[in-house]
């Protein structure tokens, strides 16, 4: 596990999945046999790893990766984008099955190298795509599935929060992130992601119209000393869908929140509409759509808000990231079905690439198939 004592590798994959795996048992097979998981943590910090190791009692940590690969059945990283791919081909050549953060790579040339290196050498490969598994999203997929929407006409989604400039209070997101020299930038972080959500929920992009913005151009870092923002903190993005589909994205570090969770989608259909954040999902039929009557002279006194019904939990949802680590781990112990694969993590940095072009050039871009 490259890239734990960073926050996403340390909390979602370490904490809440392999070691959640390892605390419930193991992860159960179709013949009903367990396995645990051995994590072997690797990363540039030795002090960093020893106190990672000693706070769980994980007896292997090492700053060696070669030595790391050698042992290891998998290799996951979650390092930044840019040492991604080095060590994700380390992996490959040395036969290791991999599972990898998304964005797989900076540019699209560089997922596909990836994607066709881990076919080339039979390994099995995977990337996370955790916002399918997301209370939120499932339910939405369970509308979708259940035919509620009738034709899905568009799709809106909003994500982001405000990120402290880190002057007066300290910043919650890495400063490399507003570095695009260092592989910073929301577009190439967020796009990968909602290319999975809409491609797995409502179709294939076919196209790209992307806005990138530099809202706040100075920030400071970890240190406490200002550098230039080089990338993106916000993008507002249009995609056509196959179908007729038209999804309208807003991504923002640059923006304080306004709605029940910090990322919603709202999908319109000739029969209802929803919309779904992280853990709810809100609909209103046909039938119960209300009739608005605009009139500017006199207040509005109807809370459209309470138009909406909650969609069920019907039951338990475990964690979205160790739900598709079990299912990548049952990928490589029995082979079943594992769509999540590196081809398509390069459809999600096509996407991304695509979308700075758009916005670099100011003009809609299609989506060719790779």
């Amino acid at each position: 596990m490259n890239g734990v004592t960073g926050r996403m590798g340390y909390r979602q994959h370490l904490l809440r999945s392999v070691l959640a795996i390892n605390e419930q048992g193991g992860l159960t097979l179709a013949d009903g046999s367990r396995v645990k998981l051995r994590p072997i943590l690797v990363g540039r910090s030795e002090a960093k790893l020893a106190d990672l190791a000693a706070k769980h009692d994980i007896p292997d940590y090492t700053t060696d990766l070669d030595a790391a690969i050698a042992e290891a059945d998998v290799y996951f990283d979650a390092q930044v984008t840019q040492a991604r791919v080095k060590a994700v081909l380390k992996a490959i050549e040395a036969g290791k099955h991999v599972y990898a953060e998304k964005p797989t790579a900076e540019t699209v040339e560089e997922a596909v190298t990836l994607a066709n290196a881990a076919t080339a050498a039979g390994v099995k490969n995977g990337v996370v795509q955790d916002k399918l598994f997301l209370p939120g999203l499932l339910k939405l997929k369970r509308l979708i599935d259940g035919g509620f929407f009738g034709r899905i006409l568009s799709v809106r989604g909003e994500f982001g929060y405000w990120v402290f400039e880190g002057d007066w209070q300290e910043a919650q997101r890495p400063s490399w992130n507003y570095r695009s020299q260092d592989g910073g930038g929301i577009i190439l972080d967020m796009f990968p992601h909602w290319h999975y959500v809409l491609e797995n929920l409502f179709g294939s992009v076919e196209s790209v119209y992307a806005k990138a913005v530099t809202h706040i151009p100075t920030r400071v870092d970890e240190q406490g000393n200002s550098y230039e923002a080089t990338a993106d903190d916000a993008a507002y993005g249009i995609f056509e869908l196959s179908g007729g589909i038209v999804a309208q994205i807003n991504s923002s570090w640059a923006v304080r929140v306004n709605r029940e969770e910090l990322v919603e989608f709202q999908v319109d259909g000739t029969h209802g509409s929803a919309v779904a954040g992280l853990r709810n999902c809100r609909f209103q039929s046909r039938a119960g759509t209300p009739k608005p009557v605009w009139n500017p002279d006199l207040p509005v006194t109807h809370r459209f808000v309470d138009d909406w019904q909650y969609v069920p939990d019907n039951g338990e949802f475990d964690n979205g990231f160790k739900i598709q680590w079990e299912m990548f781990l049952r990928h490589v112990l029995e082979d079943a079905p594992f769509p999540y694969d590196f081809a398509a993590g390069a459809r999600g940095v096509q996407l991304a690439q695509l979308g700075l072009q758009s916005s670099a050039e100011g003009r809609r871009v299609e989506v060719t198939s790779l």
